[in-house]
C-alpha cells in the first residue's frame, strides 16, 4: 500500500501554524487558537472560520460567543480599555 500525501482538496482547512504566531483577532487583538475549522480569539471567543485553507479574518463574519446578539455588544465589552 503507498502513501500519498495530502493534497490542498483532502485537507482544505489546513493552513501554515507559522500563522498562528503572527494572527490577532482584529477586534481584541488577542492571540488566536485553532479549533477544528475555526480560530478563537483568545480574549471573548470571538470565532473566525477558516475556508478553504484561509482564515476569514472578518470580525462582521465571526462566530459570537454565547451572550452576545451582536459585534457592536461585544467590542462594548472587549475594546472599552483597549488603546488604539
Amino acid at each position: 500500500m503507498s502513501h500519498k500525501p495530502e493534497s490542498i482538496e483532502e485537507s482544505p482547512n489546513r493552513f501554515d501554524p507559522a500563522l498562528m504566531e503572527i494572527l490577532r483577532c482584529p477586534v481584541t487583538r488577542s492571540r488566536l487558537r485553532k479549533e477544528g475549522d475555526w480560530l478563537i480569539s483568545e480574549t471573548g471567543g470571538l470565532a473566525y472560520a477558516i475556508k478553504d485553507g484561509i482564515p476569514v479574518m472578518l470580525a462582521e463574519s465571526a462566530r459570537l460567543p454565547a451572550g452576545f446578539d451582536s459585534l457592536d455588544a461585544f467590542k462594548a465589552v472587549f475594546t472599552a480599555d483597549r488603546p488604539d
